[in-house]
């Protein structure tokens, strides 16, 4: 039983963060900008957010030291290209420092160009709808690439792009703050799919490592009776199949996977809490069977997601880029995480060639228009003083990792506890 727990060696366990969610003071970007406009739909602005600029290095021996091997994180566009073709060597060379610091620790360090924002001055051009973004993102690919290629382990080039065209053009949730404006919402698409052809293309050349596309793949599941929609999250999964063919005909290094949970249609249409997701105004709370962010506890959508990755690009490795759950129990945390890894282990037995896994994420952060209310972190961040509080769930992560193995389910089932032991509480 034991032998099929475990993982191979090479395997990545790991955290995962962005620039912005935990950087703080990244004032230059439109995420800071749209945080701070009257109509804004965020609940409260970054601020310092969990001030990783500064203390980055302490992070990174904070998550080696529990045991993890591999940390993904962000460079920040709008800090390394501050105004149009002018680049920061100061900025370049704080993310160098970063990337030694993992070096140091014996950290693979996976490194996403793009997470969300983009520089103000692109956001005044259009953004991801303006005609030269390819190009642009191709050239800050090149220099950041040029600057930092030789210390990066893997680079992924766009996080989550199958949501940015409807997320900012469709439900006016991200910058700009469109609504129902398609032509928009498809000149973004269409951007995207072309700047990571040319982005991924200018980091193999420059620097030749493993160059992927981060996917958000939630399991959508539906019933007898039901039609496939055009809900938002129908409306990305299709974008997300078109990145897939690409990662195919690119011949990408790697395919990044990112799913939390599944989400249900019947004939009556969605059925699954949580999928009024793009409503920011929502309250959020998490039950027995619900998460912070409402989501429906289901860490098994992990092989359903890893399984579609393989069946469009076959033969392509996969790195579980994002993996995790907001909640304020840990115990719930560590269950999700286990049952998450044991689709991992499921997926290896059927000879799909997965490479590693990163929770979502090392550090509470701002989870973008919601703010700092959904709690992900495997360690907590003292909205005051920045003090680090590593949970239970970062030691039991580290000492799978260290172990390479899974335990047994009764191992687990005391500090488990299934998602059942989870009163109604406030976020």
């Amino acid at each position: 039983m034991t032998d099929t727990l475990r993982f191979p060696d090479g395997f990545l366990f790991g955290a995962s963060i962005s620039a912005h969610q935990t950087e703080g003071g990244n004032t230059n970007s439109d995420w800071w900008w749209w945080e701070h406009i009257e109509s804004t739909p965020c609940r409260e602005p970054s601020g310092d957010a969990c001030d990783f600029y500064h203390r980055g290095p302490a992070d990174v021996a904070m998550l080696a030291d529990l045991g993890l091997n591999s940390f993904r994180f962000g460079i920040e566009w709008a800090r390394i290209e501050p105004a149009e073709g002018e680049f920061s060597r100061a900025a370049l060379a704080h993310y160098r420092g970063l990337l030694d610091a993992c070096h140091e620790r014996g950290v693979v360090p996976i490194v996403t160009f793009h997470h969300f924002t983009v520089p103000r001055w692109l956001h005044e051009l259009g953004g991801f709808a303006y005609d030269r973004f390819p190009s642009l993102f191709e050239r800050y690919c090149d220099r950041a690439a040029a600057a930092l290629g030789d210390r990066i382990g893997y680079a992924c080039t766009i996080n989550e792009p199958q949501g940015l065209g409807s997320s900012g053009w469709l439900l006016g949730i991200n910058p700009p703050g469109h609504t129902d404006d398609r032509d928009g919402a498809q000149r973004a698409v269409d951007n995207l799919l072309e700047a990571h052809r040319r982005g991924a293309a200018a980091i193999r050349a420059r620097a030749g490592v493993p160059t992927g596309v981060t996917l958000a793949l939630p399991d959508l599941q539906y019933e007898d009776g039901a039609q496939p929609g055009t809900s938002s999250l129908e409306i990305e999964s299709k974008v997300s199949d078109w990145f897939l063919e690409l990662a195919r005909e690119s011949r990408d290094d790697f395919i990044g996977v990112q799913t939390y949970t599944r989400f249900r249609y019947g004939p009556e249409g969605a059925r699954s809490p949580g999928h009024d997701w793009s409503d920011t105004t929502r309250e959020l709370y998490e039950t027995d069977e619900t998460t912070q962010m409402g989501y429906e506890f289901y860490p098994q959508a992990l092989g359903g997601a890893i399984r579609r990755a393989n069946r469009s690009c076959p033969g392509v490795p996969i790195l579980v880029t994002e993996s995790g759950i907001a909640t304020g129990n840990d115990e719930k945390r560590i269950a999700y995480i286990d049952r998450a890894l044991r689709e991992v282990t499921a997926c290896l037995g059927d000879g799909i060639d997965v490479r590693g896994y990163m929770y979502w994420s090392l550090l509470d952060n701002f989870e973008w228009a919601l703010g700092y209310g959904p709690t992900f972190g495997l360690v907590g961040v003292d909205r005051q003083t920045f003090a680090r509080q590593p949970r239970p769930s970062a030691s039991w992560l580290g000492a799978v990792a260290r172990a390479k193995l899974l335990p047994i389910h009764g191992e687990v089932a005391r500090s488990a506890g299934g998602a059942g032991t989870q009163s109604l509480q406030s976020v």
